[in-house]
């Protein structure tokens, strides 16, 4: 069992029951999936583009990716319908716990410049979207290997119902929010 799941059954639940006064330990939000996206407009262009993108998300995320493709056909960007634009995969239970600790503790630290994650991300309804730029700042990823740097959207679903209880619960989870 990851240290994350370890510690949200004991130290995070004491914490959000103290902070929002929840009667039943049920009523306590978790982290119920992340999802992880990636658009890839030029692979309407060259298929390559796309495999190698598919490749660095397993590789990132430790699961098979799923292709997304676009779903109407757009005459200004040469994209039909149908055709394979991006690929995603969705995380739950071990791997997304272990996915968490590697962004919070390994890759968001290896950021230029950085000075926290967006405390404002929120959608209103307890759910996190956080974009980053490039992949490279995995240390799954070999430097020499990456053809092109592509950026990814990571989605982190919870169970709270607002947003100030989902800001709460991944701030216990170490998330660096910016002051």
């Amino acid at each position: 069992m990851s240290r994350l799941k370890t510690l949200y059954n004991d130290e995070i639940v004491d914490a959000m029951i103290k902070k929002f006064g929840y009667k039943n330990i049920m009523e306590v939000p978790k982290l119920d999936k992340i999802v992880i996206n990636m658009g890839v407009g030029e692979a309407k262009d060259n298929a390559k583009l796309l495999e190698s993108a598919v490749k660095d998300m397993e590789t990132i995320t430790g699961q098979k990716a799923v292709l997304t493709k676009a779903k109407k056909s757009v005459a200004n960007f040469k994209i039909r319908e149908g055709m394979a634009i991006g690929c995603k995969t969705t995380l739950r239970g071990e791997k997304m716990y272990e996915f968490l600790d590697r962004l919070v503790n390994l890759a968001l630290p290896r950021v230029r410049d950085f000075r926290g994650v967006n405390a404002n991300a929120f959608d209103g309804r307890g759910n996190y979207s956080l974009g980053i730029k490039e992949q490279l700042i995995f240390p799954e990823i070999e430097y020499d290997k990456v053809d092109k740097v592509r950026g990814m959207d990571i989605i982190f679903v919870t169970t709270a119902k607002t947003d100030e209880e989902a800001r709460e619960l991944l701030r216990l989870f170490n998330m660096p929010f910016a002051k």
